[in-house]
């Protein structure tokens, strides 16, 4: 009876999107305020009735109803009971469902925190999500039911995938949604002010918070699954440019422009119509991660699906909404003003020559990504398309945008000038210059000692003309120190945070040369009591212990006794684990991490003479990625509480 009621909610979901999707648009068209009041309760409605789905299917997970097709063919009943509650949204109609909460909950948050909002714009934008909302619902109730039953029902399931049952999977997958789905928001506000017109300071002020939210969560999700990728697959590598990868980098990608591009429309009035498509793309290219994942056309450990049905559906949405959007841009540009002019050498000029390389690297990932899926459609034959393809046309385009990160931040509104902001920056260049030929002097002889001491130096450059930003917003040795500090903790929190945000992205950078650059392996056969060495480090593996019963599986567990320098450092215990239901192999490794690096282990499993295979890399400052990923989450968070998201916006103009 639960999956019915689930069943029945979901139905009535459809019907109350319909509805809010267009009376409320009708009123706001006729200014007829009784209908444009029917978006805020619909909104709820149609948020409680999603809710109501989406734990009816977790109560059949819960008590393990095996009548209920999505379970048995995800869940098990030894499966312990925090497996039971993530496996909800582990599988493709389950993740579908938590889609459409996400959907429908950022559309009621929308109305009951949106009173200072125009209360046309906030009705278009109502009506403009649920029309999204309404072709998910129409997706799941067609393609992809959850509470489809099985007559007769099994004795069991058949369980969730191994790779699954790991605590990552309760936080990455709403993470992300938070973020995929977030940027639906930004859309349905761009697509509201297209109708209505009015492209202005006063939209971008409303619009940014929920953009810069969606990014902070698509942020944390990308970085929880590289590193749930990291410790999970036992490859010791933590990104491979896999094409679902690149499904959430691309929006990722494409919001980063849209922030940089909204602080432009609310300064200074300008770049309206680029914002709008921005705005556009991003959650269009959400979109296309979802069909990219859910199609069939990907063989991946991400993908959910291989029903072409599937593909065909949402292909069709995309199309929808792609077409239908652009083609409302393509009637409504011509009318967006372009607002005031600025020199090519301002902010705004350095924020549009961001925007240009995010935009062009935005295009090599598309391009690497869909073409051997163009190619196979069109009988071209099997491309492939790998990292070396991504590192060889990703990299160069992206950093003149991060040389440029520090110049433009020292920029003045509408017409700066160059050679102030070099001259502030002049310490920054020497401290960059400095490591970089302290690196290449360190490194001389090594094959990649050119690319680590730029990759340094890049870093280098970025923290400190951050930094000197800073110094100038606090008139630091201009003033007393005093002054400067008062000034400091008196600037915005916006301005903290991007600050700390692009601190984040040297973080990245040294992480990924480090990693890349200076990763050293080794793969052998060992037997209890041989040690191997690695970067300084003496590992002998001391005992492995086979069979261990743990909860729904069965591992080993080897024993390695680290030392560096004759002393001991750590005991490691890599773990091989092996499922029953359904039967499949996973690794568990065992890492043991500093700020200058990972000693990260691996036991693969053991070979026809008793050895066993291991697999032992040292990865320097890989857990710089995952911190600078996470300050760019808390960068974006913090800018997020500025006190000016909290205000009413300027009074909106004609544009």
């Amino acid at each position: 009876m639960v999956a019915e009621t689930g069943h029945f909610a979901l139905i009535l979901a459809l019907l109350v999107a319909a509805v809010q999707a267009v009376v409320p648009l009708v009123g706001a068209q006729r200014n007829d305020a009784a209908l444009m009041a029917v978006a805020k309760p619909a909104a709820l409605l149609q948020f409680l009735l999603a809710a109501a789905a989406f734990f009816a299917l977790m109560y059949c997970y819960v008590t393990s109803d095996f009548s209920v097709l999505n379970v048995a063919q995800n869940r098990y009943s030894d499966k312990p009971l925090f497996y039971k509650i993530t496996g909800v949204w582990g599988d493709h109609e389950g993740s579908m469902l938590l889609w459409e909460l996400i959907l429908t909950g950022y559309a009621a948050a929308v109305a009951l925190s949106g009173g200072k909002l125009p209360r046309g714009l906030r009705t278009r934008a109502l009506a403009v999500q649920s029309m999204v909302s309404f072709g998910f619902l129409l997706f799941i109730l067609l393609t992809s039911n959850p509470f489809l039953r099985l007559d007769p029902a099994p004795l069991n399931g058949q369980g969730l995938n191994p790779l699954l049952e790991d605590p990552g999977l309760a936080f990455h997958p709403p993470i992300l949604y938070l973020g995929y789905v977030g940027f639906s928001m930004a859309f349905s506000f761009a697509i509201a002010a297209l109708i209505e017109g009015k492209v202005d300071a006063a939209w971008a002020h409303w619009i940014r918070p929920w953009s810069l939210g969606a990014w902070c969560f698509l942020t944390l999700g990308i970085t929880g699954g590289s590193w749930w990728a990291y410790y999970t697959l036992g490859w010791g590598g933590w990104w491979y440019w896999d094409p679902t990868e690149n499904a959430s980098f691309m929006p990722w990608l494409a919001g980063t422009a849209l922030l940089h591009a909204l602080t432009v429309v609310e300064k200074r009035g300008t770049m309206k119509a680029w914002t709008v498509l921005l705005a556009i793309i991003t959650f269009s290219l959400s979109l296309l991660g979802t069909f990219l994942v859910r199609s069939g056309v990907l063989t991946s450990v991400h993908s959910f699906a291989t029903d072409p049905q599937r593909g065909i559906y949402i292909l069709a949405l995309l199309g929808v909404v792609i077409g239908s959007s652009l083609a409302l841009f393509g009637l409504r540009a011509p009318s967006l003003k372009s607002g005031a002019l600025f020199a090519p050498v301002s902010r705004e000029g350095g924020l549009l020559f961001g925007n240009v390389f995010l935009s062009a690297a935005l295009g090599t990932v598309f391009l690497g990504t869909l073409y051997p899926l163009f190619a196979d459609a069109l009988g071209l034959g099997k491309v492939s398309v790998g990292p070396p393809f991504f590192n060889a046309t990703f990299v160069p385009i992206i950093i003149p945008a991060c040389i440029a990160m520090p110049i433009g931040a020292l920029l003045a509104w509408k017409r700066g000038s160059l050679k102030i902001a070099l001259k502030r920056l002049m310490p920054a260049f020497f401290i960059a210059a400095a490591l970089a030929g302290g690196i290449a002097l360190m490194m001389a002889g090594h094959g990649r000692f050119i690319a680590a001491a730029a990759a340094a130096a890049l870093a280098a450059w970025i923290l400190a003309g951050m930094l000197a930003g800073v110094a100038q917003q606090i008139h630091l040795f201009d003033a007393p120190f005093k002054t400067s500090l008062q000034r400091l903790f008196k600037l915005p929190r916006a301005f903290h945070g991007m600050t700390v945000a692009h601190i984040g992205m040297a973080c990245v950078i040294l992480g990924i040369a480090g990693s890349a650059l200076g990763r050293t392996q080794s793969i052998q056969i060992m037997h209890t009591g041989e040690s191997v060495q690695v970067s300084g480090f003496s590992l002998t593996l001391k005992k492995v212990r086979d069979d261990i019963k743990g909860p729904g599986y069965t591992f080993s567990r080897g024993t390695f006794d680290v030392t560096s320098g004759g002393r001991p450092v750590a005991v490691m215990q890599p773990e091989k684990r092996h499922f029953a239901v359904p039967p499949e192999d996973t690794t568990h490794a065992a890492i043991r991490t500093t700020l200058l690096g990972d000693l990260y282990v691996v036991l693969d499993g053991r070979d026809e003479k008793g050895g066993y295979i291991t697999r032992i890399y040292y990865d320097p400052f890989v857990v710089w990625i995952f911190l600078g990923g996470g300050m760019f989450a808390a960068g974006g968070l913090l800018a997020l509480t500025d006190r000016r998201h909290r205000i009413a916006a300027p009074e909106r103009k004609a544009s």
